[in-house]
């Protein structure tokens, strides 16, 4: 090749490889490629933190320390204290039923801070929204997540829980735990998971179960897929009974099997 071939190389500008386009990357046409990294960049980052399991608490980002609904907001904080310990006592290769969020503030960051207050690692899946959603500070940087697509954050929800609290919440929170629940009641988990409704009186108001198992929209046996409490430690033993009996003992499941979602 001589100098006048150099030359006429120049006058053709190189152009970057179509990963790193970005402006193809925030095309239409992209959109695969988009979802499949919200799928692989967390299952990368889980491999590596060696979390096998999680703990989702829902509730609401509206619920702060100093509110009228306070007390949610301190039982939430103790309640993720208390659990952490108990699974980061459990031993293993793995980490076990890792308190996970969605990530912002209220129930979110109470759970994540109570998590943290006694050295564990803590999961927040959050999402891109106009308000309301930004990343609390007690979120374990390295499970630290954003997603654009709900669906997509709703998997990670659901791949990983073993249990699931839900503390009162407004629209999100019961877009949330109505998903939860229907996964289960048509057997879409391939596993059995532990549900915690906290805070009874609110509850049962906001949702009459009694009155869709009088109408014929639900079975009366869907009312045992999840459970009341209305304090820490009532909550924590359901949660400790129900992961062992479910997960840690003999008959339970093996600490090394996956569960997946179809």
């Amino acid at each position: 090749m001589n100098e006048d071939d150099n030359d006429n190389l120049e006058e053709f500008p190189s152009h970057p490889r179509a990963y790193r386009d970005e402006a193809f990357m925030d095309t239409t046409d992209a959109r695969p490629i988009r979802i499949l990294s919200e799928y692989l960049h967390p299952l990368s980052h889980f491999r590596d933190q060696k979390i096998h399991d999680t703990i989702v608490f829902f509730g609401s980002a509206r619920t702060f320390e100093a509110s009228s609904m306070g007390r949610y907001y301190r039982d939430a904080r103790s309640l993720a204290a208390k659990v952490t310990r108990w699974s980061d006592g459990l031993g293993g290769s793995t980490r076990r039923f890792v308190v996970a969020t969605g990530g912002g503030p209220g129930i979110m960051e109470a759970a994540n801070r109570g998590a943290a207050d006694v050295g564990g690692k803590t999961i927040g899946l959050n999402i891109g929204l106009p308000f309301e959603q930004r990343p609390n500070p007690f979120i374990t940087p390295e499970l630290n997540f954003e997603f654009h697509y709900f669906f997509m954050r709703k998997f990670w929800f659901a791949y990983l829980a073993k249990a699931l609290v839900v503390f009162p919440g407004g629209f999100g929170t019961l877009d949330e735990l109505t998903e939860i629940l229907t996964l289960v009641q048509t057997q879409k988990l391939h596993k059995k998971m532990v549900i915690v409704l906290y805070g009874t009186s609110f509850w049962k108001e906001i949702l009459n179960f009694d009155a869709l198992v009088k109408y014929g929209v639900i079975s009366d046996t869907d009312l045992d897929l999840f459970q009341f409490a209305d304090d820490v430690d009532t909550a924590l033993k359901i949660l400790t009974d129900g992961l062992t009996e479910l997960y840690l003992t003999p008959a339970g499941e093996p600490p090394d099997v996956p569960h997946v979602v179809d």
